[in-house]
């Protein structure tokens, strides 16, 4: 594949930065800040594609599919962090949303020389764990023609599942081959190829809509509530009591008791005092309508 990177967006040399070496520190990061501006815009700009993209997942999650991240370097770090930050946040397993990254999980400390550029690898990854029809494979590049990625969403399209491409390039490589692209142009960077800054920023505000907006579409978030999170420590034991008590209205006493009820679910203790009832039958309700607190309600006789 030719690389012609002088043709691509994020490769480009930014005006607004040109003598960014000459000025005071306070204008840099002015000149910074002012680029950093433009990310969210960009993002605004593909909320259609967006939507279509976590709706996917959804759908994928509610047949008990998984999310998988493929990406090299930047990108391909991001996808850990966000696959990583699932189950302490919605509770999930972890095996639900992976993050692969080229050069192995050495790569998410250190740079490893050449592995972007295996495109086999991409697809031996997936093979790894398995990957099926039912599951979605995000690919994820700022230039949108990194090999691993690209070997792994030609595997992924191979065995029929969804497939969705993230890049800061319109019309690349990766777009052409997903199903769905989300390609937030945000320019050239301020240091020239540095595409850890508006590229980078870019994808992680995609990846926080892809996750959250799926695990809203899942029954995770109550109001605005994260009702699976895990207390795994002092913080989160406290964020579980405060989140019982928005949702319900209840005391400190009546949140510890009822959480000490069910084991520390959010979801269950929030059910059994809007509803009046017991843990088991919190417990079995929740189950019978797939975790989603509302529907729960209603078939309690409670709204």
């Amino acid at each position: 594949m030719s690389l012609n990177l002088h043709r691509l967006v994020t490769e480009g040399r930014n005006i607004a930065s040109e003598n960014i070496d000459q000025l005071s520190t306070a204008e840099m990061l002015k000149v910074i800040n002012d680029e950093d501006k433009k990310v969210a815009l960009a993002v605004e700009a593909i909320l259609p594609e967006i939507t279509q993209a976590v709706e996917a997942i959804a759908a994928a999650f509610a047949q008990g599919g998984r999310l998988i991240y493929s990406g090299a370097g930047t990108s391909g770090r991001l996808g850990v962090l966000d696959a990583s930050e699932c189950p302490p946040t919605f509770g999930t397993a972890p095996e639900q949303v992976i993050g692969l990254i080229a050069g192995g999980h050495k790569a998410i400390l250190q740079a490893v020389e050449n592995a972007e550029d295996n495109a086999e690898q991409g697809a031996r990854d997936l093979q790894a764990i398995d990957f099926s029809a039912q599951d979605i494979l995000v690919g994820i590049a700022a230039s949108g023609r990194t090999p691993y990625v690209l070997g792994a969403l030609g595997w992924a399209k191979q065995r029929d599942a969804v497939t969705i491409a993230i890049s800061c390039n319109a019309q690349s490589p990766m777009a052409e081959c997903a199903d769905i692209a989300l390609s937030a142009v945000v320019g050239p960077e301020v240091v020239t190829g540095s595409s850890r800054l508006k590229a980078g920023t870019a994808q992680k505000m995609i990846l926080n809509m892809l996750t959250t907006g799926a695990m809203i579409r899942s029954g995770k978030v109550f109001g605005n509530l994260m009702v699976d999170v895990e207390a795994t420590n002092l913080k989160l034991i406290q964020r579980q009591k405060n989140i019982v008590i928005d949702a319900t209205g209840c005391s400190t006493e009546e949140a510890e008791l009822t959480l000490k009820a069910c084991n520390g679910q959010c979801k269950t203790a929030i059910l059994m005092l809007l509803a009046e009832l017991t843990a088991e039958q919190a417990q079995a309700l929740l189950i019978e309508h797939k975790g989603f607190i509302r529907s729960a309600l209603i078939a309690s006789g409670n709204k």
